[in-house]
């Protein structure tokens, strides 16, 4: 067999061995936004794998935009050293393809992380001013964020240009902007939480005007030969939001920038969103942007199956598979998944005895009889 998801794609000067793509998951887990020995073991234990491209977790590009206190940062040469001896320790063991995502949490930041409530800091809990398109909570009991001013604007997109010139520094080989689940560039593109009366809101023009902006200042910044992606919400699953023709359309102005994919990701903007968990539930939207805006996607969003992944792929619905649940109950997903396609992939050679790869395929069809 053939597998599509294990056939290598080419973005730019950039070829990953496969599409089997690690999401980038939070992990609430750095000091000041230093990366600590818990992501060398996490992203390091990605890097062997087998898959073809690690994207770590949204990496705040100034500390008023981390998500929690606890949250990953790349904005001071103390942050950049401790990612430097992460990107390090992946590149001597691992054999997977690094990105990042650089990411602004706008009005949903100051917040307790996950399993501490994930409700707001309080003041003597060291809560920080946060900022957004308006100053419209993100809901009842949230802080109220400072609208951004045109100042506040150009030192946003400025952080973000910093973080690249890090990120270059680092010798990474993707960038993923993160501009969905309600965060900053969110916030701007979203009509239930833009409410500007001046050129960065009202039409859709406007409301995509200061994403593409920034996106467009980090583009300048980033080697040419490096892809550039973002992370898009392709809908707000609340009436009078944010909707995947929308979508389709900032896609396009995207890839008349430089953008070399978009991962087709969904809702975070509201408290009110209804949204239909099931496998594969974002796959239609990757799908849409895909063909619509002739752009490479990334599917993600309850992707487990191996067969399911590579149907998503070997159907023209996306060019890679993202997953992040799946890979953290098992980071040898990719091992599983090349087994079920009859596809041979190469382990580490401390774990070659693991995979004997006629053995477990021959075991599984065995089972399948």
């Amino acid at each position: 067999m053939n597998s599509v998801l294990f056939s290598p794609l080419t973005l730019r000067g950039l070829t990953l061995p496969n599409r089997v793509i690690v999401s980038p998951m939070c992990q609430y887990s750095a000091i000041e936004g230093v990366a600590q020995d818990w992501h060398l073991m996490h992203l390091g234990q990605l890097a062997i794998s087998g898959v073809g491209l690690v994207i770590a977790e949204a990496t705040a590009v100034e500390p008023r935009g981390r998500i929690t206190p606890q949250c990953l940062g790349l904005y001071s040469d103390e942050t950049e050293a401790a990612l430097q001896r992460v990107v390090a320790f992946c590149r001597q063991h691992g054999t997977a393809k690094l990105g990042i995502q650089l990411a602004h949490a706008g009005r949903k930041a100051s917040n307790h992380r996950p399993w501490e409530g994930r409700h707001a800091l309080a003041a003597h809990e060291g809560a920080w001013q946060t900022v957004s398109s308006t100053d419209q909570p993100h809901d009842t009991g949230w802080p109220t964020p400072m609208a951004l001013d045109d100042t506040g604007m150009q030192q946003v997109q400025a952080a973000f240009v910093s973080a690249v010139q890090r990120c270059a520094r680092l010798d990474l080989d993707l960038i993923e902007i993160h501009a969905a689940h309600g965060y900053l560039l969110h916030a701007f593109l979203s009509p239930l939480a833009n409410r500007r009366q001046d050129a960065y809101g009202g039409s859709l023009e406007n409301r995509m005007r200061f994403p593409l902006e920034v996106f467009e200042a980090m583009r300048a910044a980033w080697p040419a030969y490096k892809p550039l992606g973002l992370r898009v919400s392709t809908t707000d699953w609340v009436a009078g939001g944010w909707t995947p023709d929308e979508a389709v359309v900032f896609a396009r102005a995207l890839k008349q920038r430089g953008c070399d994919y978009i991962t087709a990701s969904s809702g975070g903007i509201s408290e009110q969103q209804h949204i239909p968990l099931q496998p594969g539930y974002q796959v239609p939207f990757a799908a849409q942007i895909r063909k619509e805006a002739d752009i490479p996607t990334m599917a993600v969003g309850m992707i487990f199956d191996p067969q399911h992944a590579e149907a998503i792929v070997a159907h023209g619905e996306a060019d890679m598979v993202g997953l992040a649940r799946g890979l953290l109950f098992d980071p040898h997903w990719a091992w599983t998944a090349s087994v079920a396609l009859e596809e041979q992939i190469t382990p580490p050679p401390q774990y070659a005895r693991a995979y004997d790869f006629r053995f477990l395929r021959d075991m599984r069809a065995g089972h399948r009889g």
